[in-house]
């Protein structure tokens, strides 16, 4: 699958830029797969279902008390704080494939500095050893919730992008702003695709990422 740039930055007084700026009392959400820019420290609402409570998450490496839980415990104020060679990355490992349309990133440059990211690169695959790259990100002095679809590939219509169907998604910084070395992330979300209005007359719909994960049997 090819690997696409795309470049998000913070939006200023003239307005944003390639991302498109959220205002933080409610996401004004494009059809277009446009990143969404939501400058709050609060994780923005979104229509996407957060599906990263069913996977087992691990990081490369962490400074004591810094570890992948601080990825996903809400609060802005922890972050994970990396602690060994580059390049360094988490993996989200779901117990059977799924569907991933988006990651949402909590990143803030004014606080970290040298340790936010500037290069993410997204893989995807049915296990660690087969990864590929599906998406990659490049971030301009980020501060706030970066919300961006993990494919690059364009669904049938051409509006949007495809979801990923996977077992294993991996984010990877590739660099850091000013060349640093270790890296602070403070918020991570993997999103599945929105969920259809209309549930084709069945009266028991799966309709919640749980039951999801099992609705057909193999």
């Amino acid at each position: 699958m090819a690997t696409t740039n795309i470049t998000t930055t913070t939006a200023t007084s003239a307005g944003p830029s390639t991302a498109t700026a959220v205002a933080q009392n409610g996401p004004s959400i494009p059809k277009d797969g446009l990143p969404l820019m939501h400058p709050a420290r609060t994780p923005p609402v979104l229509p996407w279902p957060d599906i990263g409570h069913l996977a087992k998450w691990s990081v490369s490496s962490y400074k004591f008390g810094f570890g992948a839980e601080c990825l996903r415990d809400g609060d802005p104020d922890t972050f994970w704080h990396s602690d060994g060679p580059q390049p360094h990355f988490i993996t989200v490992e779901f117990p059977r494939k799924v569907a991933i349309q988006k990651i949402s990133i909590y990143l803030s440059w004014p606080q970290d500095d040298s340790y936010t990211p500037s290069t993410l690169a997204i893989r995807a695959g049915t296990g660690p050893s087969d990864l590929q790259d599906v998406r990659v990100a490049t971030l301009e002095k980020p501060d706030g919730w970066i919300t961006f679809d993990v494919s690059s590939e364009p669904d049938e219509d051409g509006n949007s992008f495809k979801a990923v169907h996977a077992y294993v998604l991996q984010v990877i910084v590739v660099q850091n702003h000013m060349s640093g070395k270790d890296t602070h992330i403070r918020g991570l979300r993997v999103l599945g695709p929105q969920e259809e209005d209309a549930t084709d007359g069945d009266p028991f719909p799966w309709k919640s990422p749980d039951f999801k994960m099992y609705e057909r049997l193999r």
